[in-house]
């Protein structure tokens, strides 16, 4: 809960619109729903958004920012492309949690929007842009360096989709282990 003191920011609503999008779609933002979970009244909402949309690009920018080319930044910056393998996808798959709900995946059911498209889109890009880069970097030949790219990335992406519905998914640390003994070509 927020104090009625506090002023919230405008990424503190594109934040708590992120968590609705990751409990329920874009039909889960809503401005009362979102004031009661931040402890505040519509009119703090009101000095930021004209109205809903506007939130939910804000949303939907703030989750490219942190998920896309940015949120990678870390790992892109690891000059060893076996060590930003290895670090990428022990952080991605640890992140995995059994039934934590997922922004991505749930923005899939919002495919049909255009902003989500663009957005899933830009993530989708620089993810597998960073896995390209990474196996040519270990040496891969341009076409299998991309396809080991887009089955590593599917296997990410199906984790965290059992992960939604499986209470007695692995732990992440063994699953973690198991990507990395997969995915790094020896």
């Amino acid at each position: 809960m927020v104090n009625e003191s506090t002023r919230l920011s405008a990424r503190d609503w594109a934040r708590a619109a992120l968590k609705a999008i990751a409990d329920g779609g874009l039909a889960a933002v809503a401005v009362e729903p979102l004031a009661r979970t931040l402890g505040v009244t519509k009119g703090s909402f009101y000095a930021h958004y004209r109205n809903r949309d506007e939130l939910i690009t804000a949303a939907l920018a703030e989750w490219t920012r942190g998920h896309g080319e940015e949120g990678l930044a870390e790992f892109a910056a690891i000059a060893d492309p076996a060590r930003r393998l290895r670090e990428l996808l022990t952080v991605v798959v640890r992140a995995v949690q059994p039934l934590a709900p997922s922004v991505h995946l749930s923005l899939l059911g919002d495919r049909g929007d255009p902003r989500v498209r663009d957005a899933v889109h830009q993530v989708n890009e620089a993810r597998l842009d960073l896995l390209v880069r990474t196996y040519r970097e270990l040496g891969l030949p341009p076409d299998r360096a991309a396809s080991r790219a887009r089955v590593a990335y599917a296997a990410i992406l199906g984790l965290s989709h059992l992960a939604q519905t499986d209470p007695d998914a692995p732990h992440s640390a063994a699953l973690a282990d198991e990507a990395a003994a997969i995915f790094l070509p020896s």
